[in-house]
Order: structure tokens, then sequence, then C-alpha cells
């Protein structure tokens, strides 16, 4: 069982995220903040497997909310829930440690997915910002010539994340274990001399592994 502190200022918002969470068997909402010092404490108290940690907080906020948590509690799964797309905010929480950075505007099949998968140990980035990220990135990056040596399932893994799927997801689609996903983009970041996701779609669409058209519609 995934258990999961949910923190938001707004009571309404978080009693719509419990409600979808409790749909799923395997996750259970053990806990409520609304500001960020009522964070700290509770995820001291409870020890939750997941926090859902949104950004504006009164008091102290996310940023300095997760700073705390994380110093105390290096093993806990942050996931940052905000309706700001802001790259300064997702820099700035990436920085402190969260798992993953997701907009307020995800569908609850793909919120329940993104706490599955940082509690698998994942990093998860909301589609629209990483490929906003890819999009302006992608024309400030100095192609490399070079064919970077991808496998076709290589480079099936790589547009299957560049369309926003997690690991689990990629697995499913794919018909393979999460973990054979995981060595797949371990190999894509070596091949292509990345670090992170966007980065690798960046260098893909830099490249040509990679098309626009690879990257969710709605952005």
């Amino acid at each position: 069982m995934i258990r999961v502190l949910l923190v938001d200022d707004h009571e309404m918002v978080r009693r719509g995220t419990r409600d979808l969470l409790d749909l799923a068997p395997d996750i259970q909402v053990i806990g409520e903040a609304g500001d960020g010092g009522e964070a700290i404490a509770v995820a001291s108290r409870m020890r939750p497997d997941v926090i859902l940690m949104d950004v504006a907080l009164p008091g102290a906020n996310g940023i300095a909310a997760t700073r705390e948590i994380k110093r105390t509690m290096p093993r806990v799964a942050i996931l940052a829930l905000s309706a700001y797309d802001d790259p300064a905010y997702v820099h700035a929480l990436l920085d402190e440690g969260v798992a993953g950075y997701i907009l307020k505007s995800i569908r609850g099949p793909a919120l329940i997915e993104a706490v599955r998968a940082v509690r698998d140990g994942e990093s998860v980035i909301d589609p629209a910002l990483t490929a906003v990220a890819a999009r302006r990135a992608a024309g400030r990056i100095e192609e490399r010539p070079l064919d970077p040596g991808l496998t076709p399932r290589e480079i099936e893994v790589l547009r299957l994340a560049a369309g926003g799927l997690t690991n689990r997801g990629i697995a499913n689609r794919l018909s393979i274990s999460a973990r054979t996903v995981q060595v797949h983009l371990i190999h894509i970041f070596q091949k292509l001399d990345v670090g992170s996701r966007t980065e690798a779609i960046v260098r893909g669409l830099k490249v040509g592994l990679l098309d626009l058209t690879d990257l969710p519609d709605h952005v």
C-alpha cells in the first residue's frame, strides 16, 4: 500500500485529490496539511511514502517545506502538484529533491500513475512541461552530426517517453517490464550523452530521432 500525504491550502483541492486517489486500491491517503509548516509536522509524524506538495502555500511555501522534509526524510518521494507551469518553480523544486512536478490539470488516472511511479523511484515531469522545455531548448542546442547508434527498441522507448508515458506506461505499451524500460533509458542516456528525459528528448529532436509530432498534442 502506498501511503500518501496531501499538502494544499485549499480544502476543496485536497478533497478532490483524495477522492481521485481513493479509486486506486493500492493507494491510501493517510493525512492532509494546509500549509508548509503543517506539512513538515504531519510528514514527520505520519512518515508517508509519497507527499503531493502544492507550491504556493501560506507560511513556508512548497519549496521551503520540501527542503526541510527532504533534510529529515531523504527517502520520501515528493511529487509537486501545482497550477504553475513556470520553469523557475520546476527547477527550484527539482533542486530540492522532488521526484516529480505535475500540473493540477492532470487527469485522475495520470495522477494515480504518477504517484505509483515516484513511489517506484521514477522521476515524473508533466508532459506539457517536458514538451515546452524540449521545444524551447531544441532551437538552442548545437546538433551533433554523428549517429548515436540507438537500437530500434531504444528509439521506440524514447518516442514513448517523449509522448509523456512513465516507465510503467511504456512497459505496458510494449509488454515488457518496467525494469527493462529503465535499462533501455540508461542506454539511451549514455548514447545521447545526456542525464535526463528532457535532455534526451531535446537531443532526439536535434539528431532526427524524434519529430515534434512525437510530443504531446495539447502543448
